[in-house]
């Protein structure tokens, strides 16, 4: 098992953002087999329960990454977590990342888990910039970021190689922290 990142429990009124552990591997290969959600999110879909284990134990242990817990159900329904940003070098700013069961999508989960991600990385983490790259077809994916507050910076062309080795355009978004805060950090 690779080095496991331990990341707080934080709460909203819809979801319950903590640890993966290995007992989610079901809830996770439930939603992650599903060809609507993984592509979407830059990954082929999940073939077993044992694959969407080790995925828990190779990348979601291994970084800062959260299960989203659906409140109503208990259920691991999504994740999110942050990555190196690639983009923007000698900069302190991390990307982030998520996924959503398709029976969840519509409720409101993601923004929320997105928002209190967001206010983690800047209170917390003190990071300078949060950012998102998403696929300009994902119009859902974009709303969330849209209604999170982050700002469209425009189409990265030829930007992302996926999993299935195609070169994609990806939507750009940011969050800066004087746009967290409300203040401009140069004064």
């Amino acid at each position: 098992m690779f080095r496991k990142v331990k990341v707080p429990t934080l709460e909203g009124d819809k979801v319950i953002l903590r640890m993966w552990n290995r007992k989610d591997a079901a809830d996770l290969y439930e939603y992650a087999c599903d060809p609507r959600v993984g592509p979407s999110a830059g990954w082929y879909p999940h073939r077993s329960v044992q694959e969407s284990r080790t995925i828990i134990d190779t990348v979601y242990l291994s970084r800062i990454d959260w299960a989203i817990i659906d409140k109503e159900s208990g259920k691991a329904v999504g994740n999110i977590g942050f990555d190196d940003d690639v983009i923007r070098q000698n900069v302190n700013s991390r990307e982030l990342g998520y996924s959503l069961s398709a029976d969840y999508w519509g409720r409101g989960l993601t923004t929320e888990a997105v928002i209190l991600v967001t206010e983690y990385a800047f209170t917390t983490l003190g990071v300078d910039t949060v950012t998102m790259r998403i696929s300009p077809d994902n119009t859902a994916s974009r709303r969330v970021a849209e209604k999170a507050g982050f700002v469209y910076e425009g189409i990265l062309r030829n930007s992302y190689r996926q999993y299935n080795n195609s070169i994609v355009d990806m939507a750009c978004y940011s969050m800066l922290e004087s746009d967290y805060f409300g203040y401009d950090r140069n004064l």
